[in-house]
């Protein structure tokens, strides 16, 4: 055989054999960490193809974002209360110093269970002996303060081992029940203060509005009675008016007389009467219909 042609046969041969180690595919997301006899390279390998020495050994670390919970940590506050807490941590790989943390650490697994679980259980009882009451956990302002705690330390602690800690979010806090059921009877108390202050309001409502109203009638009671007056008074003033005229007029008072003895033979007791045509009031003289006193 040609010596050439078998030389070329045989690095065809080692290609088609061992041709794919000198190729490295390192997944989207993902940065490759080289190690060769052991030994971790410093050298970081983004995501794509690369061309590398066949004798390398690879380890691809996810760097995306990641989400790790902790649930029922315990949290001590300075009235030796044991409330339990639940947190959420989202935090991710720095890509420059993949190398050193799997030298160092491990995986991603490895990360969670050496650095970001033990520090943040630490954390979570330390900043708890810094509030005063348990139940000072149901304030906003107090929940918000411990998260902010909580994410500052612990950026700075795995910040420097090459973690990154994008945020910690409170999800969660349990008090003590003994402290849940005397928040619930006085959340109970505070329901009912509120009931009747409402049942309060509304008799003070009714009542204003009664008084309203009695207020209204007195005004119309008043305005009635302002007008009875007012016709009272121009009806004695008529009568006042027209007795001053009629008293020096002798017509009138022979005209009252007049309807006077309309009325009287307007009656079925009377009989004859006669008058004096000469006097200024013409009155009956004599009633010729009865007989006299004593006789038949």
């Amino acid at each position: 055989m040609n010596p050439k042609l078998a030389s070329v046969a045989i690095v065809a041969l080692f290609l088609i054999l061992f041709g794919q180690r000198f190729l490295h595919s390192v997944p989207a997301g993902h940065v490759g960490v080289a190690i060769l006899f052991g030994e971790v390279q410093e050298q970081p390998y983004p995501e794509g193809l690369h061309l590398v020495n066949p004798l390398l050994s690879w380890i691809d670390l996810d760097v995306r974002q990641d989400t790790f919970k902790i649930s029922q940590l315990e949290m001590p506050t300075r009235d030796q209360l044991l409330s339990k807490v639940d947190l959420s941590i989202q935090w991710r790989v720095d890509y420059n110093r993949a190398p050193e943390l799997y030298r160092d650490t491990g995986d991603k697994e490895r990360l969670i269970a050496v650095h970001l679980h033990p520090k943040t259980r630490s954390l979570v009882r330390e900043l708890g002996t810094k509030i005063e009451r348990a139940e000072d956990l149901f304030k906003d302002e107090v929940r918000d303060a411990l998260a902010v705690q909580i994410e500052t330390e612990l950026k700075a602690y795995v910040g420097a081992k090459g973690i990154l800690v994008d945020s910690v979010l409170l999800r969660n806090i349990n008090l003590p029940p003994v402290l849940a059921e005397a928040i619930g009877r006085k959340k109970e108390r505070e329901q009912e203060v509120e009931r009747q202050r409402a049942e309060l309001e509304r008799v003070k409502l009714e009542q204003e509005q009664q008084v309203a109203q009695a207020e209204a009638s007195r005004r119309g009671a008043e305005e009635d009675a302002k007008r009875l007056r007012i016709l009272a008074d121009a009806k004695a003033y008529e009568i006042a008016t027209i007795n001053t005229a009629a008293s020096g007029n002798p017509a009138y008072i022979q005209l009252q007389s007049l309807e006077a003895l309309k009325k009287m033979a307007e009656d079925p007791a009377a009989k004859l009467y006669f008058m004096d045509s000469n006097s200024p009031s013409p009155l009956p003289l004599l009633n010729l219909g009865e007989p006299a006193a004593g006789k038949r």
